[in-house]
């Protein structure tokens, strides 16, 4: 207890700010007051910041500005000072080519916002794919009291009296419409339907994934990932996150404390039980790499292998984020996986200042069906498959939940695409040369040949087999695909094409062999034909226009490794920055 008496003796970072009676002081409080800020808001209390990424052009997080009040309420109640500020929000509904070009971007204005204000602790705002590993990147790095709260899930989508999940209904119904199993009209019809509340995507996407990984973390108050958007309970946590960061910034509780190697292994077992996305690779190794804790593709195999899949949602299962919230939410996922010896570390600490098993070790479970027992899974082994071979040397990512069990184990020949144009192009030709156990190959659509790694890697299928029937087919990427798709789709090849790697020298008609239970991904061709061909393949040279793409083509490192900025990587942490008056 001494220990903890003397972090709340330390002096808060606003006081070299506010706490002076100098020119610097005077100039600081005086401008603040501007906006009808009274004396004693700057007596010592803790200063939260509240990080925003609303934006009306991410319909995800475009109720954030209620959500920030309801924060603020919470950090007055305990006696903090709020001060909100926006930040870049990328949200991938609407910004081309890809938010994940701008992930990095983001977390960049989050960093330089909190180390270069006067502020104790940060509130988190967070929703759409890329926000919330962009805030948790930019937040780890100056290494500051902080705590996430996420904008929540849409309502159930509804079409023709039935539930359809954001994101997965438009892959299935596209699909559809190519084999000509609906109209045009019916594929409209679908569009109000699907995203009828606010919120983020109601599926086991990337935002719930994200979501649910902040949560499993140990970064959120329980219950923070999946709390629907427009039920009140998303408000009273937000209220809640409010009354706790200040606490959390007067016990000098940062994120290195709770972001520890024992907090990612508990995320990588939750992501398999849960069935999340593949994109949860990328995110944690990025996050990872700047709060300093050392993370490898391998930790997914080591550490997840042998996580039954126990929510049944979308895209891998039947239900959507609602009813994972009426039947327990991750609390309950968590008890199952305690209760049966599958949290690796029950006693890593959260934001709360509990041990995560303490939090939901009561936790209750209400419907076996959406939260399944352990011996009854949707899959017996979800965890993230790591491949590699001679096609992806440095790794490759499946998703076996979301995968044809008959396919994880396959020999094809390649249809080869050389970029995502000619994908489209040669896709719909009724003459293609293609069958249901040919492998779809795409290049260059990796973090520096699209650039930002495109969700494009779970390709349409051609459809002139969608109509023989045909729903699912092996396909090899260095892409990244949307959380809410599915399929047999190899993902992240590393390096990629764009790099050097051999992905590159895939040619038409060659034979390609998956085995997915031994982890390998391999391009069957003579050794000195592989040679000769590795010897013709250029880089791509980063754009000569400038601007931040081709910073980011210059400086961004390879799915492996996170797909961070080479020079961001690291805890910079959160000493003051000099003063210029």
């Amino acid at each position: 207890m001494s220990d903890s008496k003397d972090k709340q003796r330390k002096p808060l970072r606003s006081t070299a700010w506010f706490g002076t009676a100098d020119k610097n002081g005077f100039m600081y409080r005086s401008w603040m007051k501007n906006q009808g800020i009274p004396d004693h808001a700057f007596d010592g209390r803790p200063v939260i910041g509240i990080c925003n990424t609303w934006s009306e052009l991410t319909p995800c997080n475009a109720h954030f500005r209620k959500l920030a009040e309801h924060v603020k309420r919470g950090v007055y109640e305990a006696g903090g000072f709020p001060v909100e500020f926006p930040v870049f929000s990328n949200g991938e509904s609407n910004l081309r080519p890809t938010a994940m070009l701008t992930r990095n971007l983001a977390a960049m204005d989050v960093e330089e916002a909190i180390r270069g204000n006067p502020i104790d602790a940060v509130v988190l705002l967070t929703g759409c794919d890329k926000t919330t590993p962009a805030l948790l990147m930019g937040a780890a790095s100056c290494d500051v009291p902080a705590i996430v709260v996420t904008g929540g899930p849409m309502l159930n989508g509804k079409l023709d009296g039935k539930d359809i999940g954001s994101g997965t209904a438009v892959w299935q119904l596209h699909e559809s419409l190519k084999a000509g199993e609906i109209n045009l009209h019916q594929f409209l019809s679908a569009e109000a339907g699907m995203s009828r509340s606010a919120g983020t995507c109601n599926t086991m996407g990337t935002a719930s994934t994200m979501a649910c990984m902040a949560e499993a973390l140990g970064t959120s108050l329980p219950h923070n990932a999946a709390i629907p958007a427009v039920d009140s309970r998303r408000y009273v946590l937000a209220h809640m996150s409010g009354i706790r960061i200040v606490e959390m910034a007067r016990e000098d509780l940062t994120l290195s404390k709770i972001l520890t190697r024992q907090a990612f292994e508990n995320a990588i077992r939750v992501n398999a039980a849960i069935g999340g996305s593949t994109n949860a690779v990328i995110h944690l190794k990025a996050i990872a790499g700047r709060i300093g804790v050392p993370l490898e593709l391998e930790d997914w195999s080591n550490v997840g292998r042998d996580t039954p899949t126990i929510v049944d949602l979308m895209p891998s299962g039947r239900f959507l984020m609602e009813e994972f919230y009426y039947a327990g939410g991750l609390p309950a996922v968590l008890r199952r996986m305690g209760e049966a010896g599958l949290l690796p570390h029950p006693g890593a600490l959260t934001v709360n200042g509990k041990a995560i098993w303490d939090n939901v070790r009561d936790a209750p479970i209400t419907n076996d069906e959406v939260i399944r027992p352990l011996d009854q899974p949707l899959i017996r082994d979800g965890s993230i498959r790591i491949l590699r071979g001679n096609l992806s040397p440095r790794g490759a990512v499946l998703k076996p939940s979301a995968a044809t069990p008959r396919l994880l184990r396959h020999r094809g020949r390649a249809v080869v695409f050389e970029n995502l144009e000619h994908y489209k192009e040669r896709i719909v030709d009724e003459s293609l040369d293609v069958d249901e156990n040919s492998v779809l190959v795409l290049k260059r659509c990796g973090p520096r040949g699209y650039p930002g790694m495109a969700e494009v890697g779970n390709m349409g299928l051609p459809p002139k087999l969608l109509r023989q029937g045909i729903k699912d087919m092996v396909r090899i990427s260095d892409a990244r695909m949307s959380g809410t798709a599915y399929g047999t789709v190899v993902l992240h090849v590393a390096p990629e094409a764009a790099a050097g790697g051999p992905l590159a020298i895939v040619r038409d008609g060659d034979w390609i062999e998956l085995d997915c239970e031994a982890g390998r991904l391999h391009l069957d061709i003579d050794p000195a034909e592989f040679e000769r061909r590795m010897a013709d393949v250029q880089p791509l040279q980063a754009p000569a226009d400038g601007g931040y793409r081709k910073l980011y083509v210059n400086h961004v490192l390879q799915a492996d490794e996170g797909c961070d900025l080479d020079f961001l990587v690291g805890c910079r942490g959160r000493e003051v920055p000099r003063h210029s008056h």
